[in-house]
């Protein structure tokens, strides 16, 4: 029997997602849990053939989330749905060890193949993000300055515009204040930026804003 795993935050979306792999697996069993520590204590605690996650839960940075799952059970396929546009997460999400990345206005039936693909073994991206990464290993030189940043540094630089304070931002991605003004004082440097109205700008152009 097949065993899934829904985490997110909104109970609305974990009860959609639920629909469309029961109808797509009637025998599978399907949980959901709705924060970052509760998929980390059930990820430990049982087995599961795939977990469906969202990338932003209250808890833990996401790419973090990540990263701790791949080390309690590296052989885990987690597929991440989020709100973000592809251009903004995808690459980061599966360099930190996804199994594949959509975006929740997926169709329902885009979901079912995914999800086929990974319990196969397989890693799952769409066409266009598929397009993209093929055009990042020819053009590396050229991709744009927030996509050089390391993710601590890409999730910093998400969240100065939207105004919360250093100590927000350091509460959020459990770090310490110190960590997080060196992560904008690089952010600045390597983006060649002087202020928070400068990152503001390129965000809003760049659409790395929710």
């Amino acid at each position: 029997m097949l065993r899934f795993l829904i985490a997110d935050d909104h109970a609305v979306v974990r009860k959609g997602l639920k629909q469309i792999l029961q109808d797509a697996f009637p025998s599978a069993l399907i949980e959901e849990v709705a924060d970052a520590e509760e998929l980390l204590k059930k990820v430990n605690k049982e087995e599961w053939d795939t977990v469906i996650s969202d990338i932003s839960m209250p808890g833990r940075s996401g790419l973090d989330l990540l990263r701790d799952l791949q080390q309690l059970r590296p052989e885990l396929p987690v597929l991440v749905l989020s709100m973000h546009p592809e251009d903004q997460y995808a690459t980061r999400v599966l360099k930190a060890g996804a199994a594949g990345y959509m975006n929740k206005e997926t169709a329902p039936k885009e979901l079912v193949k995914a999800v086929r693909k990974v319990l196969a073994g397989g890693r799952y991206v769409s066409a266009a993000l598929a397009e993209k990464l093929a055009a990042d290993l020819s053009a590396d030189a050229a991709r744009l300055p927030h996509e050089k940043l390391s993710h601590h540094e890409f999730e910093v630089l998400r969240m100065i515009p939207s105004g919360k304070t250093v100590s927000q931002i350091a509460e959020e991605l459990h770090l310490s204040v110190t960590t997080v003004s060196t992560h904008r004082a690089r952010i600045l440097e390597k983006m060649g930026m002087e202020n928070n109205a400068d990152l503001m700008r390129y965000a809003l152009h760049n659409r790395l804003i929710d």
